[in-house]
């Protein structure tokens, strides 16, 4: 019999044999002063890795993962919330870190949307029975107004959408060429939407509409590999390439700068 354990011990070994060495030195060089400058949002499914897909370091990036990539809405924060870690991280990376970009990356086959989906879909929403389970209360709980989103778009049959950024109305055109599945639909969708979450909490809002943060919206598909981002200009999700990846910076480098005259820092 094989256990979990085995491969974690194994790897262990393997690291030691291999990349220890060149992550220690990695580690000198951060330890005293480590300058993260990206935070990212992403889901907990093991198919996920996202320091290998993005190419990043040791200290070169905070990551906060969840069953689903859900950023719970600042109006869930009351006298009675339950504090949860993911405002706390913004807090942490933007406010006392400074960091400049938070990207909210979902993706294909998400089995915590799919559960939603079915969930909401289906009508079991029943409070005594979702109390007994964690996951599809976190999941009613701060991911029910994704669905809401998803049902109005479905409603009105263009796979249309407007979600904001602050005071920044945001129009969304989802998968037009109709490659994806509707719970695929749907995770691209409730991506969106945590970008309107962030910037629900009024520092964020602040940070973003001054310019001094900027967001992202990024979509992993698990079967192919690609990686799609979400271009305003566009209003969809475009797949990330080498001909077109500095296309990228260069819109998110404008809305940067139009926001910061608008606030009058440039």
């Amino acid at each position: 019999m094989v256990f979990g354990i085995d491969k974690v011990l194994t790897g262990i070994v393997k690291y030691h044999q291999t990349v220890r060495s060149g992550m220690v030195e990695q580690f000198k060089r951060v330890r005293d002063n480590p300058i993260p400058s990206v935070l990212m949002y992403t889901c907990m499914d093991s198919r996920m890795i996202p320091s290998r897909f993005t190419q990043t370091n040791v200290g070169e990036m905070f990551i906060v993962r969840n069953a689903g990539v859900l950023i719970p809405h600042h109006k869930y924060y009351g006298s009675d919330a339950t504090i949860t870690t993911e405002p706390g991280a913004m807090e942490l990376a933007c406010v006392i870190n400074a960091v400049q970009d938070v990207i909210v990356c979902g993706h294909s086959d998400c089995k915590a949307m799919n559960l939603l989906q079915n969930l909401r879909s289906e009508g079991l929403t029943d409070p005594a029975q979702v109390r007994e389970s964690p996951l599809r209360s976190w999941l009613l709980r701060y991911g029910g107004d994704s669905w809401t989103h998803f049902e109005t778009m479905l409603r009105a049959e263009k796979n249309r959408l407007v979600f904001m950024e602050g005071h920044h109305a945001h129009e969304a055109v989802i998968d037009p060429k109709n490659q994806f599945v509707t719970a695929d639909k749907f995770s691209q969708v409730s991506t969106l939407h945590q970008l309107e979450n962030i910037t629900s909490y009024p520092f964020m809002q602040r940070l973003v509409d001054g310019g001094l943060v900027r967001l992202h919206a990024m979509w992993f598909d698990i079967y192919t590999g690609n990686i799609f981002y979400f271009s305003k200009p566009h209003k969809m999700f475009v797949e990330i390439t080498e001909e077109n990846w500095d296309d990228f910076l260069d819109e998110k480098e404008r809305e940067a700068i139009s926001k910061q005259k608008e606030k009058g820092v440039l």
